[in-house]
């Protein structure tokens, strides 16, 4: 089995500021980790499972799936993929060929050697470049930029632009979103919780439109921790065609 090409970037090492990079250098690099600790809690042990039923229903209501005469995407990207929790779980049944850009080194080896992994860029998305001659049918990115400045979020939205395929390429953007009313900053990983409006500010900046947007059902909100909500959104480039776009 080829190994998949592992890349790193001379800045790497700079590439998520503290408190950010303190905080996931101190996470066990199992799914609990990934998850912030969530499924070891009680009541919150089908997070991961309901998290990526959830993701694989958005991308067939898009038409992204191996069933039902939707289609697999040639190339994929993964921005933030930690220890592959849906690198392995989601984006490998949907895509011949996933690359995957991940900061933290140590999360790095559970991705090698999987089967339809093909590039781990070791840099941290505001470092992440295209690969000249690689476009994406499927660009995917959840639960990593809240540990980027929003100047740094639509600086790599915009680069994820020009290596989108402009032949029905897609970017799902999947993340929590902040119920206070305005953005929120998280004292002890560093990261931002932005409200809805920030983002679609965010995306409408980078030149990308919203073509499909949900809420993920189904994770509890009881005690002991409550989860805040977590909404896809499916977007476009602002200059490609609406047809096919709900």
């Amino acid at each position: 089995m080829t190994q998949p090409l592992l890349t790193t970037h001379p800045s790497n090492t700079a590439t998520m500021a503290n408190p950010a990079r303190e905080y996931w250098e101190g996470v066990d690099a199992d799914v609990d980790g990934m998850l912030g600790g969530i499924p070891s809690m009680v009541g919150f042990s089908h997070v991961s499972k309901v998290d990526l039923q959830g993701s694989r229903s958005f991308l067939a209501k898009l038409g992204i799936g191996k069933k039902n005469g939707r289609h697999v995407a040639a190339n994929a990207l993964e921005g933030g993929a930690g220890i592959g929790r849906v690198t392995q779980g989601l984006l490998v049944e949907v895509a011949d060929a996933v690359d995957v850009i991940e900061p933290v080194a140590k999360f790095i080896p559970p991705l090698q050697g999987v089967t339809g992994v093909r590039n781990v860029f070791n840099v941290g998305l505001e470092d992440w470049s295209p690969v000249e001659g690689t476009l994406y049918d499927l660009i995917w990115i959840q639960w990593c930029v809240g540990y980027l400045t929003d100047e740094q979020f639509v600086a790599f939205m915009k680069r994820c632009g020009e290596a989108l395929n402009p032949d029905g390429g897609l970017m799902v953007v999947k993340e929590n979103v902040s119920t206070s009313g305005s953005d929120a900053l998280d004292g002890v990983d560093g990261s931002v919780t932005r409200v809805d409006s920030t983002f679609l500010s965010l995306f409408d900046e980078a030149g990308w439109r919203v073509v499909r947007t949900e809420t993920q059902k189904g994770f509890v909100s009881r005690l002991p921790k409550k989860l805040l909500p977590v909404r896809s959104y499916a977007l476009k480039l602002k200059d490609t065609p609406a047809t096919g776009s709900s």
